[in-house]
C-alpha cells in the first residue's frame, strides 16, 4: 500500500467535540518533538497533513483524520512540554486521558518513543496506564535513521525486555519518517487490529 488518502475531520479540545463515527481509531501519542507529526505524514504520504513544528506543545488539540483504509487516524497532543501553563497541561492531560481510556472507537494507541534515548519516565507512565486499563498499544520507535542498525536492534530489544510482562502490547516497531522504515509494518499492524476488531464485534 503506497498511498493512504487522509482527510482532516476536526480538532477537539473537549470530549463533546469528538466526532461521531463508527470507524475504528488508531491514536498517535508521544513526547513533544518525538517526531509524531512527521511520522503521521509519512504513513499517509502527505507532507502537510499533520502540522510539523519545532515548538514543543504546538499541537494542543486532538486532531481526527479519516482515511480510505477504513480507519480514523488520531493525532494527540504531545506530552512533557514545559512552555505551556500548568493549567493547560492539566487540561490536556484530562482530555487525553478521557480519549484514551473512554473512547469506544479506539482500537490501538501508538506510543512514540525517540529511539536515540532511553524511554523516559513519562513514556513508561503512559504505557503503564494503557496496560492497566487493558488498552491495546504499540511502541513506535522514531528517528531510527539517526542510529546504526545495531543500535536500533539494541533499543528495540531494550523495550521488548522492559515490556515483556505487558499483556496488551501489540508490538515494538522501529520507524523513520525520513527513510520510510517501518511504514508498511505499521500499516499492516493497523489492518490486522482493524480486522480482528471487526471480527470480534457482534
Amino acid at each position: 500500500m503506497e498511498h493512504i488518502h487522509a482527510t482532516f475531520v476536526k480538532g477537539a479540545t473537549k470530549v463533546d467535540q469528538f466526532p461521531l463515527s463508527d470507524l475504528p481509531e488508531v491514536a498517535m501519542i508521544g513526547r513533544s518533538n518525538v517526531g509524531k507529526s512527521s511520522l503521521i505524514n509519512e504513513v499517509v504520504r502527505h507532507n502537510g497533513l499533520a502540522r510539523v513544528s519545532n515548538t514543543p506543545g504546538k499541537t494542543q488539540e486532538i486532531n481526527f483524520f479519516t482515511t480510505d483504509a477504513g480507519f480514523m487516524l488520531v493525532d494527540l497532543p504531545g506530552y512533557g512540554y514545559a512552555r505551556v501553563s500548568k493549567t493547560q497541561r492539566e487540561m490536556f492531560s484530562e482530555l487525553i486521558r478521557s480519549y484514551l481510556l473512554q473512547r469506544p472507537q479506539l482500537v490501538l494507541t501508538c506510543v512514540l518513543v525517540d529511539s536515540r534515548h532511553d524511554p523516559m519516565t513519562i513514556d513508561m507512565a503512559m504505557i503503564e496506564e494503557l496496560e492497566f486499563a487493558g488498552k491495546p498499544f504499540a511502541v513506535i520507535l522514531t528517528k531510527c535513521d539517526k542510529l546504526k542498525p545495531r543500535q536500533v536492534e539494541a533499543r528495540e530489544q531494550q523495550l521488548r525486555t522492559l515490556l515483556q510482562q505487558c499483556t496488551h502490547l501489540v508490538d515494538v516497531l522501529p520507524t523513520s519518517a525520513v527513510s520510510g522504515t517501518g511504514r508498511h509494518q505499521l500499516i499492516g499492524m493497523v489492518k490486522r487490529i482493524k480486522t480482528r476488531t471487526a471480527e470480534d464485534t457482534p
